[in-house]
């Protein structure tokens, strides 16, 4: 199989026309493929993320360096040094050529600004830091370039590309084989995985429908009415009864201070200390919060002393609280929307 191999061309522009026409010559003559950037703008930031993405996809990347230093970005770095770095960041192999400081070159080619020829320098220093190849005309850089990725090729093969129609044999087949049964398996696990999760959904919907469908007359005594001819009742619905007194299963609470939380809410902090609400009431209430499984006797080790029995949330009844904490929290959203929008 002829594999083909992207490389990157990177230069600053007017001063190497004819130069990056022979290195981009030469990778043509070699059957490869040449990346060149002459039709976007070196000083856009958004054309920037295109040579950014054209240099992740390259195999070599070939640097031709003169006596300009070009444009800059915003912090003062060149746009061909900004190109260099990224490629050195990505572990792209880097074949560098930097003109020789005795070959005959155009002043007018030359950059004029001190600060530009220290920038230059500097960056020339970085380039050298690594093995780099000198020319001093546009043919000698054809010949050395041409060696020079005949090297890297040999030495440093990359992944490059192939034609589809060369793709075929034995071990491609067992692969397309391998990926096809595991993307079966994987699209049977998202199936399995969105069928519970539905079945979940539908049990949290139900058992939700089932609190609010279902009412209960209940009332609680107070420091001013002790007595149970006295109280006053209330229908609520076991959806209500359910939300004020689930944050305190969480971990657990005692069938007694279930039935605190129950008078908490109908009558505030007035309501009596010991059994506000009929033991009897919290019992039934309990039971059929079980019954739609969304409470448990708590498995958490008590001492012998203590004969209060005690309660705490099933994976349901922890679902289903979230379910009613996310509706309170998104109404408090739309009311503050309301609000915000009268204003």
């Amino acid at each position: 199989m002829t594999k083909k191999y992207q490389i990157f061309v990177s230069s600053t522009f007017q001063d190497l026309v004819e130069e990056r026409e022979q290195v981009i010559k030469a990778v043509l003559e070699m059957g490869h493929i040449p990346v060149g950037m002459e039709m976007f703008s070196a000083a856009d930031e958004e054309q920037w993320k295109i040579i950014a993405r054209q240099i992740d996809e390259i195999d070599y990347y070939a640097l031709i360096v003169a006596h300009r230093y070009g444009s800059v970005t915003a912090d003062g770095t060149g746009y061909t040094e900004k190109e260099y770095d990224y490629a050195v960041e990505k572990g792209i192999p880097i074949l560098g050529f930097v003109i020789d400081d005795s070959a005959p070159w155009p002043r007018d080619r030359c950059e004029s600004d001190t600060k530009s020829q220290q920038r230059l320098s500097k960056f020339k220093t970085k380039v050298k830091s690594r093995l780099v190849n000198f020319w001093s005309t546009k043919d000698d850089l054809h010949g050395k370039f041409s060696i020079s990725l005949m090297k890297s090729i040999t030495g440093n093969p990359r992944t490059g590309w192939i034609r589809a129609d060369q793709v075929t044999g034995v071990e491609v087949t067992k692969e397309l084989t391998r990926l096809s049964s595991e993307n079966a398996s994987l699209r049977e696990e998202i199936e399995k995985t969105k069928k519970k999760e539905d079945s979940q959904l539908d049990e949290i919907r139900s058992a939700i429908l089932i609190l609010n469908a279902n009412q209960r007359s209940l009332g609680a005594r107070t420091r001013e009415k002790p007595t149970w001819a006295d109280v006053t009742y209330k229908k609520i619905t076991l959806a209500d009864v359910f939300h004020w007194v689930a944050k305190g299963l969480i971990v657990e609470n005692s069938s007694e201070d279930v039935g605190k939380n129950i008078a908490l809410h109908l009558e505030g902090t007035k309501y009596l200390e010991h059994y506000p609400i009929g033991k009897n009431v919290v019992t039934d209430i309990l039971a059929d919060f079980a019954a739609l499984d969304l409470v448990e006797p708590s498995k958490k080790k008590h001492s012998v002393s203590d004969t209060a029995s005690y309660w705490s949330l099933t994976k349901l009844g922890k679902q289903v609280l979230k379910e009613f904490r996310r509706v309170l929290l998104e109404e408090g959203i739309q009311a503050s929307r309301t609000i915000t929008e009268e204003v």
